[in-house]
């Protein structure tokens, strides 16, 4: 899961002498956040809708439209911006990018090439979308979760009995995070099972592990253990 497949390309960027009233009109036709501020070819900072959000007048301004509209287009891009923007390499994983950009509190980088050039932009509503690919939720279905013992083959255990009762595995996904020692909580989301076996398969695997919760999102109910 790499930053250069789940990027936004090309980048939309704009130049450090552009007005505020470009950079505006730009987020707005692309639907987008931020900008990556440019002089000539190099990166040299970041502009986002809440920079422009704080540099624009108030909403309770005296100016006429006419001295707004001025006012806008007098302003550079360059005297708004955010200097010395983090940026993340196009091969960068995108667990290493939620961490940047967590630790920095930050919304969103420039993603550039090895020569330091900008190829693209990724936010934190693309790292939402990389979750919803990763945990299978589109396909809607089952998903369970397991405190398994933290062993060879806890697992496998599970996904056998799953698999026995006609049930297609479409993610599992696992934490170590606020468990017990020597143990693990395990997500499964599985789908393709006919709803009148699905009592017996809960039975079958609380007898083979503990179950934290069930969530159906094709009937929405959940049973909380």
């Amino acid at each position: 899961m790499l930053v250069k497949n789940w990027m936004n390309t090309p980048a939309i960027t704009i130049d450090q002498q552009s007005s505020m009233q470009e950079a505006i009109n730009l987020l707005k036709t692309h639907r987008i956040s931020m900008l990556p501020v440019m002089d000539k070819n190099r990166l040299v900072g970041i502009v986002t809708d809440r920079d422009l959000k704080k540099s624009s007048p108030s909403d309770a301004t005296t100016l006429e439209i006419h001295e707004l509209l001025y006012l806008l287009s007098t302003v550079k891009v360059k005297d708004i911006m955010s200097a010395k923007p983090i940026t993340v390499p196009k091969d960068f994983t995108i667990e290493e990018t939620a961490e940047v950009l967590m630790s920095n509190k930050i919304s969103g980088v420039p993603v550039v090439d090895i020569d330091g050039s900008v190829v693209g932009v990724i936010t934190h509503t693309d790292l939402f979308k990389v979750i919803i690919s990763l945990t299978g939720i589109g396909k809607k279905g089952i998903q369970f979760a397991f405190a398994l013992e933290d062993r060879e083959g806890s697992i496998l255990e599970v996904a056998h009995i799953i698999r026995q009762f006609g049930g297609r595995i479409a993610s599992i996904l696992t934490s170590y995070e606020k468990v017990p020692e020597g143990y693990r909580n395990v997500y499964i989301r599985m789908y393709s099972i006919d709803r009148v076996k699905l009592e017996a398969m809960k039975t079958a695997l609380k007898e083979k592990s503990k179950l934290l919760y069930m969530v159906d999102h094709k009937n929405n109910t959940r049973e909380i253990y």
